[in-house]
């Protein structure tokens, strides 16, 4: 059993899909596990982010991040973060296969609807970023 963290971004949330998001995890046979609505501060989203720090879209990502609420989610089941990022798509939604998150609903390689942890250091130290082991259930 592996956990990853997933956000619906503040994309996503405008756009409504929030259902149609997390449906699509659950029709995987995901699990999940945590689940709130949050607005992150621009300082949240610069500490979540802040391996990005020297990228030059880490100003304009933590300002996206911050504008308006995100849905964040532990979700857990067998290999979830590769199930998980195969559910989202690639990053750049024009590169995404057919029938993916980001293929379906994403306008951009930036908006992009959905984050999730790419390896099990990164869903380390995500989780804990927004969830207490007692809001993991």
């Amino acid at each position: 059993m592996q956990r990853t963290l997933t956000i619906i971004k503040p994309d996503g949330v405008k756009k409504n899909i929030i259902g149609e998001v997390i449906s699509r995890f659950e029709r995987n046979g995901l699990r999940i596990a945590a689940l709130k609505k949050i607005k992150l501060s621009k300082d949240g989203a610069k500490g979540f982010y802040i391996v990005h720090k020297e990228r030059p879209f880490y100003e304009s990502l933590t300002d996206f991040m911050s504008e308006g609420p995100i849905v964040v989610m532990v979700i857990e089941g067998e290999n979830a973060i590769y199930r998980v990022r195969e559910i989202m798509g690639a990053t750049n939604p024009a590169d995404a296969q057919i029938g993916t998150i980001r293929k379906d609903f994403a306008d951009d390689i930036e908006r992009n609807i959905v984050h999730g942890s790419d390896k099990p250091e990164s869903a380390a130290f995500e989780i804990p970023y927004f969830f207490s082991q007692i809001e993991i259930l």
